[in-house]
């Protein structure tokens, strides 16, 4: 693993001296927003994150290696190279022994960061159940990865293009904690409010990070959904973002859009129905979680 897993000067000096690190994902910026905002809010969260005295770890693979933090000009690559695989737990070890670069999704993430002995990650909404998965089987393999690895994921929820409810069910059963900050109400990704509660309520981030030792020193394996809503400013109301979200779906199924592609054929979706408002919100999100996640890793420093 020492040929594989390569950490930054900055990541690895702050593992020498026990900072506190938080792990970032990179398929939002190959994959989920447009240039150039992908690559400037990817450089943005990682100030934001030194700004909180944490230190940011953004993690892809670049030429089969496993990169713990990455350079400018890495993440300006990852954000126009057209030759980026989207990477989940399936695809690492084919991306890795093809020598090709590829962006971690939330799970592809939780993975490398667990290798790396990172504990919390932050993202802008994890994977879920899809909707119509009654018929489709279409479960992201965030869910699954959340089950098994001790990771913290801050996030604002799950994608609201997804089955929330089906969502927090697979949860229940696989044992994972969905944990509101400062809210009793899952935040939809674009909005703030959704139908469902989450498991349990935790105001601060040394509450979130008490719960998170706890969990782990009880022996009870795997991750932690800490759903931080979108700041109120940003929020898209819930009814226009259902609709708009209801239109991207048709959509898709119109043109037999399936498997990996449907997220990103979403998400550009939405962006254009909503004339940019839900990137807007998608970056204060992302920005917001950030923020959150250098707290409670400085907590659980």
């Amino acid at each position: 693993m020492n040929d594989i897993l390569v950490f930054s000067e900055e990541a690895a000096a702050a593992k020498a001296e026990q900072k506190p690190i938080v792990a970032l994902e990179s398929t939002i910026i190959s994959h989920g927003m447009p240039y150039p905002e992908n690559v400037q809010t990817a450089k943005d969260v990682e100030q934001l994150i030194r700004g909180r005295g944490a230190v940011p770890a953004t993690i892809a693979i670049i030429d089969g290696k496993i990169k713990i933090g990455l350079t400018d000009d890495e993440l300006e690559f990852l954000g126009t190279s057209r030759d980026i695989e989207k990477v989940s737990r399936r695809d690492l070890p084919y991306v890795i022994a093809m020598k090709k670069h590829g962006a971690t999704t939330v799970a592809g993430t939780m993975i490398c960061a667990a290798m790396a002995g990172i504990r919390v990650f932050a993202t802008g909404g994890i994977g879920g159940v899809h909707r119509g998965a009654e018929q489709t089987m279409d479960i992201s393999a965030d869910l699954q990865e959340l089950a098994q690895t001790n990771v913290a994921v801050v996030c604002a929820g799950a994608k609201s293009i997804l089955d929330l409810g089906l969502t927090l069910e697979y949860l229940e059963t696989h044992g994972v904690p969905v944990l509101g900050y400062q809210t009793d109400i899952l935040p939809a990704f674009y909005s703030r409010t959704s139908p469902f509660r989450v498991d349990y309520r935790l105001d601060s981030a040394k509450e979130i990070a008490t719960f998170i030792e706890t969990k782990w020193a009880l022996g009870l394996d795997g991750g932690i959904v800490v759903a931080n809503p979108v700041p109120q400013e940003d929020e898209l109301e819930e009814s226009y973002i259902t609709a708009i979200i209801e239109q991207a779906l048709k959509e898709a199924e119109e043109k037999h859009i399936t498997g990996k592609a449907v997220t990103p054929f979403l998400l550009d979706r939405v962006k254009t129905l909503t004339e940019g408002k839900s990137l807007k919100a998608n970056i204060a999100l992302v920005k917001n979680n950030a923020v959150l996640a250098a707290e409670i890793a400085r907590e659980l420093s």
